[in-house]
């Protein structure tokens, strides 16, 4: 669970309602004063990004709008933690929201070793940038795109009709496979990467979906927000990267699931350096 400001979906929706702001969708700032205020007055960081802990909190709970409360010195909780793992020690290496979401995970998808948390946060933190990008960005020039998807836009006179239009550019590129429809159809866009490994097209959509059981084929944008740690977990458990993971703390093991993830090794110097990293604050 990841929401914040500039985020616009339904689950934002519910957030607002809960806070007694009009229910419009778009995390502003009047939605992200509201979440500062209410974490102050609960003891949590007063950040103004609803992860884990802050929306479970909201969610389970009334919140009166009528009085305005005293505020409470803004408190640090602890990291929670995994039987065998000390989670609190990726701070300030890893966002708290991921930390507060590897608990789930960990339970659901079997990443609960140091050696699998570390190759499994390597791989999410190079995908997005980080932990920064949850949406696949299809911004590509004409010549961009003739570059990349040579398969489809053989000549930069083909791709120009294309230039800088992400949802014509995914509809086109998508289309006709991972169970999406035509390029009409508007699939390719509407199932794009989204999440931590940028789970993409309508077929693994819809498995991710029943594997936790939630609609997500109404609401594809929770795999940006609510569900980007969750969703690359349930990737790495169906690609069984846990057992690529389990051959060790070597360069070769981090290359194995690099191709795995990325289908060759773009990034590879990137991935070894932060699972090093990783694995020393976990192993």
């Amino acid at each position: 669970m990841l929401l914040k400001r500039g985020d616009n979906n339904e689950d934002v929706k519910k957030l607002q309602s809960k806070l007694g702001i009009e229910p419009l969708g778009n995390f502003g700032p009047k939605t992200e004063d509201a979440v500062k205020a209410w974490q102050t007055k609960n003891g949590l960081t007063a950040d103004g990004v609803v992860g884990p802990n802050t929306w479970s909190k909201i969610m389970g709970e009334s919140i009166s709008t009528q009085v305005t409360p005293t505020p409470q010195p803004a408190v640090s909780t602890p990291a929670p933690q995994v039987a065998g793992l000390q989670l609190d020690k990726l701070k300030g290496h890893v966002p708290q929201v991921v930390i507060d979401s590897i608990p789930e995970v960990a339970s659901k998808f079997g990443i609960n070793t140091p050696l699998r948390v570390a190759h499994f946060l390597a791989q999410c933190g190079h995908e997005s940038g980080g932990f920064k990008v949850t949406s696949e960005n299809l911004n590509y020039s004409a010549k961009g795109l003739a570059g990349i998807f040579k398969k489809y836009f053989p000549t930069e006179a083909a791709a120009t009709p294309y230039a800088r239009q992400p949802q014509k550019i995914a509809n086109k590129v998508y289309a006709n496979r991972m169970a999406n429809g035509s390029e009409a159809s508007g699939d390719g866009y509407k199932f794009r990467g989204r999440g931590y490994i940028q789970l993409t097209g309508r077929d693994n959509y819809t498995q991710f979906g029943k594997a936790i059981g939630v609609d997500i084929l109404s609401n594809p944008d929770s795999v940006a927000t609510t569900y980007a740690l969750a969703s690359a977990a349930w990737f790495w458990s169906k690609n069984g990267l846990n057992k690529l993971a389990d051959v060790g703390a070597s360069d070769t093991a981090v290359t194995s699931i690099t191709k795995r993830v990325n289908g060759g090794t773009i990034g590879l110097p990137d991935r070894i350096k932060h699972f090093k990293e990783y694995y020393h604050l976990l192993a």
